[in-house]
């Protein structure tokens, strides 16, 4: 198992930035494929970004392609996500999360592991 635990997360600004960390725990951390995921009130959680186990390859959600990076640093076992020009309707908790599935998935039920979240609140 591997325990995941984001911080970053604060009160900004339309078209501010923000970048989220995820630390994640144990000596396995490469065999996982890493994601972010957020949820707003009253909305069903949905996917942000993800990142191949090496660090190769991404995608993205639709809503946040080209202001949103997600990287990785594989020797500090530790997931970012850069983000820019930020909306209010990017206000939600945002969670990291782990899958053992050896391709990019982007579906909630497929990832194993999540942390607790931390909470991106943008103003208009």
């Amino acid at each position: 198992q591997v325990q995941l635990v984001e911080s970053g997360g604060g009160l900004v600004q339309a078209g501010g930035s923000l970048r989220l960390s995820c630390a994640a725990s144990g000596r396995t951390f490469n065999t996982y494929i890493m994601g972010w995921f957020r949820q707003a009130p009253g909305k069903e959680r949905e996917f942000v970004a993800a990142i191949s186990r090496s660090g190769g390859n991404t995608y993205y959600a639709d809503s946040v392609k080209g202001r949103f990076t997600i990287s990785r640093d594989n020797a500090k076992n530790t997931v970012y996500l850069q983000m820019v020009s930020l909306k209010p309707e990017d206000t939600a908790v945002y969670y990291c999360a782990a899958t053992r599935n050896i391709v990019i998935i982007t579906t909630t039920p497929a990832y194993d592991y999540w942390g607790q979240g931390t909470q991106v609140t943008v103003s208009s």
